[in-house]
């Protein structure tokens, strides 16, 4: 699978650079080339989300995309064509951020078959908590898909144990509680959450909501195997939707990451 060869490659020389924006933001047309310039920046790893009318765990950047997005027509099935025309270009890994409603709409089977077709690698539906995953996450396994889970600062030890057991690619770890979003300093809850986890699987960690500067993400890849980052890339894109020269200031932006993290030893 592509997730765990990346890591493996990345074990014991730096933290990768897993990079969100939400697919068909501004357009459909545009995401593949917003995709390459993420990657020629340094991304390790593209996080497509899903637009969806009702993101509750959402900030209000991504809320935008999310909107504009579907203004621009951007369903589930879209998705799966853009992630298709990456992956004629491209081996990075892919991974669905989605919202569990739009999955159920389209059939779970369904949605495994078309996503592996289409050259995704992994899937994240944020609203699905572990303990209801059951036949879903099966049926994503089976196909064969990474089943990712978020875990909180407030999981128990119970249920980190579950989110072991659910897992395969990685663990999404939510750096701090509430919604998505970039923060001025990061919450303390991540250090006891990467040891609480560590402690229960041996799969790589990636910590994200609330990462956007350089320093930020080289003090979180100090402590996870992979860092996302998010809101920051969305509210590039939305600042510079109307400009040629996005696809630079993202292929930049990434680089300004990338480069912080090749000086961590992860």
């Amino acid at each position: 699978m592509r997730i765990s060869a990346m890591f493996d490659r990345l074990k014991g020389k730096r933290p990768a650079l897993v990079a969100y924006l939400t697919a068909g933001d501004p357009s459909p047309g545009r995401t593949p080339a917003l995709v390459a310039a993420l990657e020629r920046g340094g991304a390790d790893l593209i996080e497509l989300g899903v637009p969806f009318s009702d993101p509750v765990a959402d900030g209000p950047v991504i809320q935008a995309a999310s909107e504009r997005a579907l203004e621009a027509g951007t369903t589930l099935v879209k998705v799966l064509e853009i992630a298709g025309e990456i992956r004629r270009n491209s081996q990075i890994p892919l991974l669905l951020f989605t919202y569990l409603n739009p999955v159920l709409k389209y059939g779970v089977s369904a949605l495994a078959r078309d996503a592996v077709n289409a050259g995704i690698d992994g899937v994240l539906l944020t609203d699905l908590t572990v303990e209801e995953a059951g036949e879903t996450a099966d049926l994503l396994r089976k196909a064969p898909l990474d089943t990712v889970f978020l875990a909180a600062p407030t999981s128990p030890p119970r249920r980190l144990e579950m989110l072991a057991k659910r897992s395969s690619g990685f663990v999404y770890l939510v750096s701090r509680m509430g919604v998505t979003g970039e923060r001025q300093s990061l919450s303390d809850s991540l250090a006891p959450l990467v040891s609480g986890m560590r402690r229960v699987t041996s799969l790589p960690l990636v910590a994200g909501f609330g990462i956007s500067t350089p320093a930020q993400a080289a003090l979180v890849g100090r402590m996870a195997d992979g860092v996302a980052v998010g809101s920051a890339i969305v509210r590039l894109i939305e600042q510079n939707q109307n400009s040629p020269g996005l696809e630079n200031k993202l292929e930049s932006f990434a680089r300004g990451l990338s480069s912080a993290l090749h000086g961590v030893n992860a």
